[in-house]
């Protein structure tokens, strides 16, 4: 895997209203590997991509893009929010949607060059989206949105794809499909991926790191080094068991512990 850091978040604190959302978070991203940002909803990993985006002030810490303060990142970032409303009737189709990716800080549409148009063709082939290119977007599928959303962020190469619960409402199938597309991109573009999850399972065949985020603060690193009952349980507070069965990864709380902050998916109680 490279060294090269794309993304550096070090002590990262966010506070709004007088609550802590993030507390001393600190993780890096590196080029080309696939990471996974997971904690249940409202633990923060929104506000967190927010602040990546520059979109969010923060009360301490600093985030950097190679190197270098956000401020001076340019259009190395991509993103795909966490949703889209993409009305069925909006007479747009999923080409040039993808196309808007090119020049998406211009008012307008502009007149494509060949090479432009070369480029799109290209950025839906990689994404397995030619077969609908030509349909209306907002009669895609939650699956085929995703595909057009993911390539309308990476037409502009950037060296850092950020996905805000990308999953959520997708049936298995296409959860497989889109995780097996972002894992291709991240490996065949070298393009550095942290992708927002409530649940890990279905990311533990692709992740090189995960950042396992709850109550304001954050674990970070390999998914043996993260996903281990002496770690999560210090970042809970209270004591969990991890177990490994089938292939999956269950977070389990003890009786009369809280555990609404643990991932509903990842979470049973001991009887």
């Amino acid at each position: 895997m490279s060294e090269t850091s794309i993304l550096d978040v070090d002590g990262v604190s966010v506070t709004l209203a007088g609550r802590t959302i993030l507390d001393d978070v600190s993780f890096e991203v590196r080029q080309g590997e696939f990471t996974g940002l997971i904690g249940s909803n409202g633990v923060g990993k929104t506000t967190l991509l927010r602040a990546i985006l520059g979109l969010q002030r923060l009360s301490g810490g600093e985030i950097r893009m190679n190197g270098a303060p956000l401020a001076q990142r340019g259009r190395s970032l991509g993103y795909v929010p966490q949703r889209v409303q993409l009305d069925p009737d909006v007479p747009m189709r999923a080409w040039d949607f993808v196309a808007l990716g090119l020049d998406a800080h211009r008012y307008g549409f502009a007149r494509r060059t060949k090479e432009q148009r070369e480029l799109v063709d290209r950025m839906l082939h990689d994404v397995d989206a030619d077969h609908f290119a030509n349909a209306r977007v907002g009669s895609l599928s939650g699956g085929e949105q995703q595909r057009v959303l993911i390539a309308h962020a990476l037409i502009s190469h950037p060296t850092l794809l950020l996905l805000d619960e990308p999953l959520a409402n997708l049936d298995p199938r296409s959860v497989q499909e889109i995780v097996a597309l972002l894992h291709r991109v991240a490996s065949e573009q070298k393009v550095a991926v942290l992708l927002s999850a409530h649940e890990m399972n279905a990311l533990l065949p692709v992740m090189d790191r995960i950042v396992y985020l709850t109550n304001g603060r954050a674990a970070s690193g390999t998914t043996d080094e993260v996903v281990r009952s002496e770690v999560l349980s210090a970042l809970y507070g209270h004591h969990v068991d991890v177990l490994k069965l089938h292939g999956r990864v269950l977070v389990v709380a003890e009786p009369g512990q809280e555990n609404r902050d643990i991932p509903q998916h990842e979470t049973f109680t001991v009887t």
